[in-house]
């Protein structure tokens, strides 16, 4: 079934110097950008993360050192990375959990405003996991029958993630809507207002802590009586995403009360 679509959708994939999203850095992306007309525009950018890259990473991605020395620096192109984003929606496989907090973290480390909430996300992983709970290989195997070559390539992961979700949509006609609204909200696992999922919504949609002594407790309501633990937050290994939240909502109420 061809994905239905209101605006193009970029389906992406990172390769990675490993899976912390605060440390870790980008060394590869790929983007597939599919129109509502069903054209396709592809980029595939190596990127050089200004360290090492370990070992083990290698051996999963096949990229090396000496592969990324000469690339730029994601500051370099994250405009250009942008620009190729915005206005439409976005697609991946296990991209709530991992690719889109790590691209935002990267894109704020470059000092470029990308606002990647303003695209819907559709995570094909997730979809995958709620109604056959295995990995990407299997899915390309399970879905459109055939083998993936080149697994961990970020062209060949991207291009199969696009490929799973039509072959999902058709053979789940009676689950899943070909519309990306849809598509977003099936895929979502919780309410994270950070990437990191620190900060979530209630079931009144306001801001509640996920995490520590603060667990579940209102966040304007925790910065108003201990100012402090705004200053920790800001001061500890948050991502930079979670920090610019939390303090979007401390400005937020702050005004308010002005």
């Amino acid at each position: 079934m061809k994905l239905s679509l209101e605006r193009p959708i970029v389906f992406f994939d990172l390769e990675t110097t490993g899976v912390d999203v605060v440390h870790d850095r980008i060394i590869e992306i790929c983007l597939l950008k599919i129109f509502p007309n069903g054209n396709e525009e592809a980029k595939t950018m190596r990127i050089n993360p200004c360290r090492p890259i370990p070992k083990e990473a290698s051996a999963v991605n096949g990229i090396y050192d000496n592969d990324v020395a000469d690339s730029p620096r994601f500051a370099d192109v994250a405009a250009d990375v942008w620009s190729f984003i915005k206005g439409c929606d976005l697609g991946g496989f296990n991209s709530n959990n991992f690719d889109i907090p790590l691209l935002a973290e990267e894109f704020l480390r470059a000092g470029v405003d990308a606002d990647l909430k303003a695209c819907r996300s559709v995570d094909v992983s997730s979809i995958y996991r709620k109604l056959e709970r295995r990995t990407l290989i299997a899915a390309y195997k399970f879905y459109c029958h055939k083998d993936l070559e080149n697994a961990h390539s970020a062209l060949a992961d991207t291009r199969a993630t696009y490929e799973v979700l039509c072959a999902q949509l058709d053979h789940y006609p009676d689950v899943l809507q070909n519309d990306v609204n849809f598509l977003t909200s099936y895929s979502q696992n919780n309410r994270n207002v950070d990437y990191a999922g620190r900060i979530i919504l209630d079931a009144n949609d306001e801001e509640i802590f996920n995490f520590g002594k603060y667990k579940g407790k209102s966040v304007v309501s925790v910065l108003r009586h201990d100012p402090s633990y705004y200053s920790w937050m800001m001061n500890g290994e948050f991502a930079l995403n979670t920090k610019k939240v939390l303090t979007q909502i401390a400005l937020r109420s702050k005004n308010k009360k002005v």
